[in-house]
């Protein structure tokens, strides 16, 4: 065990942990469900205006990242309040500083203003939301190798963390079908409750400032609630210049690695391609599923919150059963398990061409899917990182680059092949397909990469031949 780290931490403490990172959880709720459909269907953006406005933002999001992940490590924090919770804390002011003003016209405009004057005017906005957001998200993952030193402990905490994530986005779709349905209550036309249009903005415009509230209130509990070990300077071993200390650094079995070494690490893409194939699943699913219920299924409006609804139901289900199933079947294997239901709602999206309130089954499996390989990978590269807690935000910030930049990407090739310009009947198809690819498809590649994580298992490659050089080394020296 780690000096001054405990294998696990009381209940109190694993919950004020967990919140820290529900103001993001909330924001990203809205930013990849909504986005689209509030840019698209309810202000009257062009397909690719309103894919190029998430794609800035996953630009954005992936840039800062890394460098946010670097700059993390190296820096001792403000004073006595630890770098994680420091960083912490100016992605929560950032993030509370612009992310309302993503979900509100511009002031003065009207469904006539040119949608140029749209787009400038939500690109500040959307790049200070996403810097906070990267720096929000790195630190708090970079907090659980320094929080506990056990392995089914980060498991453990990152189910946690999880769970909150789906509480997160239950919140989010319960307020947004609460509001739609009040909606629907009082207006006289039935027009308004079946189809999106600029109607709705008063509605996206008090969810934002709704759930805005709510996340400011759980990041000043998680700022108060949980204790970051302090850093004190000592003598790097490669540079010889002044480092922060880890607390338990002196037990790190191995060298100590620096950024620069994860880049010849093998295992570090292994689990970057598994975390991206994760995240194309996750977030592009959650995108387009608000398309897919209006476009393909036809259904009234108030589902684009409640599926979205179901779906965070049976994945705050899943996450409470990680903790025994990955210690009964391990980690990777509990990932492939999870692939299997989302393969199911990707071929049941192919077949049943007419599904009406048969979605809400598809759903389930979706979400319950979506939970546990979304834990898994978080555990994987917990697992990865191991002691090395010193370089543990790079790692994360590379992890969440390849994600972001893969979601933007492949979110702005969707808008781009968009056919609904020409034929209202090709929405149909389209959306059907685009489900079913980013599902089943990404899934099919995911299995894939699994797979060689089952024949080479996470392991720091240099470290091990450090290890069998060691010996030898010596023994050559003997014999000179």
């Amino acid at each position: 065990q780690a000096i001054g780290l405990p294998l696990t931490l009381p209940v109190c403490r694993r919950l004020t942990y967990a919140v820290g990172h529900f103001f993001n959880d909330l924001c990203a709720s809205m930013w990849f469900t909504y986005l689209l459909v509030y840019y698209h269907s309810v202000l009257g953006f062009r397909d690719t205006n309103a894919g190029a406005l998430l794609l800035v933002g996953q630009l954005a999001d992936g840039i800062c990242t890394p460098l946010i992940g670097y700059e993390s490590d190296r820096t001792s924090g403000c004073g006595k309040y630890g770098k994680r919770k420091t960083w912490h804390l100016v992605g929560t002011i950032s993030v509370f500083a612009s992310f309302p003003f993503i979900f509100n016209p511009c002031i003065g405009c009207d469904e006539k203003t040119p949608q140029t004057a749209g787009l400038i005017y939500a690109i500040p906005f959307i790049i200070i939301f996403q810097f906070g957001w990267a720096a929000t998200q790195i630190s708090h993952l970079s907090l659980i190798p320094e929080l506990v030193t056990c392995e089914h402990a980060k498991v453990e905490l990152t189910s946690y963390r999880y769970a909150f994530t789906v509480v997160a986005n239950i919140a989010v779709y319960a307020v947004a079908w609460i509001l739609f349905h009040f909606q629907s209550q009082h207006t006289e036309d039935p027009s308004i409750s079946q189809s999106l249009g600029w109607v709705d903005v008063p509605t996206f415009r008090y969810l934002a400032l709704i759930i805005w509230a709510i996340g400011t209130v759980t990041s000043v509990i998680f700022h108060l609630g949980t204790k970051e070990e302090g850093v004190q300077p000592q003598e790097g071993e490669e540079t010889g210049k002044s480092q922060p200390s880890i607390p338990g650094s002196s037990q790190i079995s191995g060298p100590l690695l620096l950024w620069k070494h994860w880049l010849i690490e093998p295992a570090f893409y292994q689990v970057a391609v598994q975390y991206m194939c994760t995240r194309l699943i996750v977030n592009l699913s959650q995108t387009y599923i608000p398309m897919y219920l209006t476009n393909s299924l036809s259904l009234p409006k108030n589902y684009i919150a409640a599926v979205p609804l179901v779906m965070y139901v049976s994945g705050f289900v899943s996450s409470l059963v990680m903790k025994p199933v990955n210690k009964w079947i391990g980690t990777s294997m509990a990932y492939f398990v999870g692939l299997v239901p989302i393969m199911v709602f990707s071929f049941w999206v192919l077949v049943d061409t007419n599904m009406g309130t048969r979605v809400y089954g598809a759903a389930v499996l979706l979400g319950a899917g979506s939970a546990v390989i979304l834990v898994m990978s978080l555990s994987m590269t917990a697992k990865l990182i191991g002691d090395q807690r010193q370089s543990g935000a790079f790692v994360y910030g590379a992890m969440s680059f390849t994600d972001k930049v893969a979601n933007g990407i492949g979110v702005m090739i969707i808008q781009a092949l968009h056919p609904c310009h020409t034929l209202d009947s090709d929405c149909k198809w389209f959306f059907r397909t685009v489900m079913v690819i980013v599902t089943g498809g990404v899934a099919g590649v995911a299995a894939l990469c699994l797979s060689t994580l089952l024949i080479w298992p996470i392991a720091i490659r240099r470290r091990e031949s450090r290890k069998f050089l060691k010996p030898l080394k010596k023994t050559l020296l003997l014999k000179h």
